[in-house]
């Protein structure tokens, strides 16, 4: 008798927004620590969609994906691949970290997912996360600045999410001194993301600056407490802040993806009196499973509108 295949071939057809896609491998399992597959992955994106698209709307993103789940190699994909059916929003960006003119006239192809199909289309590829730049493109696809800044809080062991939650309440303080307003989200793995929206579009020079500026304050006011320095020695019971994420070739996990972490995690906004309290208790904040976040969105909704 033939073996068994470990993984069913199995195949669907079905209608997403007026759109006939393929599905494929169903049942197989892409977080092996819990047996989630890639049908309830899916089933995921689909029932967030909501409130994650118009957060990837403009902006190119970057996949990263585990055909065979996490336990296996996973691999960064920028260009649309090949085979990208035709209806899917492209833009084409230079290769620079600035995002302006290139030497050599490189240029990347990148998906926006700006539509439910286009979102099913990358999950059916085994992409778990979702990465874009905290700049953004017209409609006719050049880059127009950055609507955003971003500062990364990565907890240095022993230090975890308890430690992020101390810190953000500072990072919150130095962004309110400079005028703007910052927007918590988990970062689905270790740490917190924050993030300060913009009334206009600045150059990635200039927010990595201002960025930047806020974490070396603040390595220097709390040397026992935070890092701006990236070397991992130097990171130990610290939380680095990376302000390196608003460079112009650098991208952050979008709020609402899922992480490629051992059990399935979400990258999850939360309000301020979350933080304040997982600054409080080492047990008062957690990062979310893909089933509390849909409860969340039900009975808050986009926390990070």
């Amino acid at each position: 008798m033939p073996k068994k295949p470990e993984h069913p071939q199995t195949e669907v057809h079905v209608d997403v927004e007026g759109r006939t896609m393929r599905l494929t491998n169903l049942q197989k399992v892409l977080y092996p620590s819990t047996g989630t597959t890639k049908g309830e992955v899916l089933d995921y994106y689909v029932r967030v969609a909501p409130v994650l698209i118009p957060h990837l709307v403009g902006r190119p993103v970057t996949r990263i994906r585990w055909p065979h789940g996490v336990g296996d190699m996973s691999f960064f994909e920028k260009n649309a691949p090949a085979g990208t059916p035709s209806w899917v929003r492209t833009a084409e960006v230079p290769t620079t970290g600035s995002r302006g003119p290139s030497r050599h006239g490189d240029t990347l192809v990148f998906p926006i997912i700006d539509q439910l199909p286009t979102l099913v289309w990358a999950v059916n590829l085994a992409a778990l996360e979702l990465h874009v730049h905290q700049w953004t493109v017209d409609d006719d696809g050049e880059p127009v600045g950055a609507d955003r800044i971003v500062i990364d809080l990565d907890p240095g062991e022993p230090a975890g999410l308890h430690e992020c939650c101390q810190v953000a309440l500072l990072v919150r303080e130095a962004l309110a001194e400079r005028g703007y307003d910052a927007l918590p989200v988990t970062s689905g793995s270790k740490g917190l993301h924050l993030y300060a929206p913009l009334a206009e579009a600045l150059p990635s020079s200039e927010t990595s600056e201002i960025a930047k500026e806020i974490a070396e304050e603040l390595a220097a006011a709390h040397p026992q407490q935070v890092t701006a320095t990236m070397t991992k020695a130097r990171r130990r019971g610290k939380v680095f802040l990376d302000w390196s994420q608003n460079a112009g070739s650098k991208t952050t996990v979008a709020p609402y993806s899922l992480r490629g972490t051992t059990r399935p995690q979400v990258a999850t906004p939360i309000d301020w009196d979350e933080v304040a309290a997982g600054a409080d208790d080492p047990l008062g904040l957690e990062q979310f499973s893909p089933s509390q976040v849909l409860a969340r969105v039900e009975e808050y909704g986009d926390l990070f509108s």
